[in-house]
């Protein structure tokens, strides 16, 4: 079957559109018109993107499809199984209303594996890029215990957090980009096009300028003369951090410095670790081996240094530690979430216990990001200064020294 995308006006003459799955236009007509809608126009979806090169394609898709879109499709399963219905009319009925085309032909593939006699999380798999493992253990624990619906509603709980830390973040982190991006284009407009004014004015004169002043001019003179190596330069540095962080121990090194930065490394280590807790506590809730839940976890927290400590502590369970001590080893956890593992170890409950070691890690998290904006606001004050300072000495300093001199001539 082709699919069609079609638009039209429902009763209250309100546009709709759509794509939909269908062996031909009329069908289409037919179906809206059994819905309400009057067709304005149907017509084939073209497939544009498998005319691209593949990395485009993967750019392309990867920036179309996110959290937020696996949110809702993990939510409409949690529905659709609930109510009984099969998997294959379950993910066509999710098809149809999804406007995200890199979502429908992902179902759409989706559909072919299972109509061919796979099973979901087979399904699932084909597409790793948009179904981490975890995601696709989970699954399959589910299949296999008979519990799909209650995997979708805790994947669903596990993604919703992650997607309300990420817009956390982001909105903290907002303001104070803003404002070095605007310092950034503040110090590029003078470096271009103030100071070489300047520079003409102060050389009519003959004056002996302050090195500052010099410095200014040099710089200046340098960015527009050889702005082509600077961006050069610009572009080898980037190339060069994007090859580092693509090595094993590039991004161990660099995943290890962002968790020692001031304010912001604080925030990064207790949201990792809240993510690291939740997801534990949900795959060993869901029947996942412990063991294997290490494993699958270790690969979701987004940070090869934590990766590489969560390996350390399953290595731990492996040789029959206890919980606890393979927390106190690892060293990434505070005393109080120690005792609380250990309790929960004692009580038979440490997947309750590590959730609630989740929670206290993202309510600090969220503290601290509501205060983020009190903590950068000194720094970029003191950036702020820096660069007026420099103006003053280099820029305005002068001036006030040749205008002395010409009204001491009088």
């Amino acid at each position: 079957m082709e699919v069609f995308e079609y638009k039209g006006r429902n009763n209250h003459g309100e546009i709709m559109t759509g794509t939909i799955e269908s062996p031909s236009r009329d069908a289409v007509a037919q179906w809206l018109l059994t819905t309400g809608i009057s067709p304005i126009t149907i017509n084939l979806q073209s497939d544009s993107t498998r005319e691209l090169p593949q990395w485009l394609q993967r750019i392309i898709e990867s920036s179309t499809f996110k959290l937020r879109d696996l949110l809702l499709f993990t939510r409409q399963m949690a529905t659709m199984i609930k109510a009984g219905v099969p998997m294959i009319q379950s993910l066509a009925s999710i098809q149809k209303s999804t406007i995200n085309k890199t979502l429908v032909r992902i179902l759409r593939g989706m559909r072919a594996d299972l109509e061919k006699g796979a099973d979901l999380s087979t399904a699932l798999a084909q597409h790793p890029k948009f179904f981490n493992e975890y995601y696709v253990a989970m699954v399959r624990v589910g299949e296999n215990s008979g519990q799909l619906e209650e995997i979708f509603r805790r994947l669903s709980a596990q993604i919703e957090f992650e997607d309300h830390m990420q817009k956390k973040i982001k909105s903290a982190l907002r303001y104070p980009s803003f404002v070095l991006i605007a310092i950034a284009i503040a110090v590029g407009i003078l470096t271009l096009f103030v100071i070489p004014v300047f520079a003409t004015f102060f050389d009519k004169f003959g004056a002996t300028l302050p090195l500052m002043t010099r410095v200014l001019i040099v710089a200046s003179n340098f960015a527009l003369n050889y702005w082509w190596f600077v961006l050069g330069i610009a572009a080898g540095c980037f190339y060069g951090f994007r090859l580092f962080v693509s090595q094993r121990a590039g991004r161990y090194q660099w995943d290890k410095f962002k968790l020692r930065l001031p304010i912001a490394g604080n925030i990064l280590k207790k949201a990792t670790l809240s993510r690291f807790c939740r997801a534990l506590s949900t795959a060993s809730k869901s029947g996942v081996p412990l063991i294997q839940a290490f494993t699958l976890v270790s690969r979701v927290v987004d940070n090869a240094f934590y990766e590489d400590r969560i390996l350390s502590m399953r290595a731990g369970i492996e040789r029959g530690e206890s919980m606890l001590r393979v927390s106190q080893a690892s060293g990434i956890f505070m005393p109080l979430e120690l005792q609380m593992i250990a309790v929960g170890e004692e009580t038979g409950d440490i997947d309750g216990m590590l959730a609630k070691v989740a929670d206290i890690y993202q309510e600090d998290v969220e503290y601290d990001i509501a205060r983020l904006s009190e903590a950068i606001e000194p720094i970029v004050m003191t950036a702020l200064g820096i660069l007026v300072l420099i103006l003053m000495l280099g820029i305005f300093l002068p001036m006030w020294q040749l205008g002395a001199a010409v009204r001491g001539r009088h």
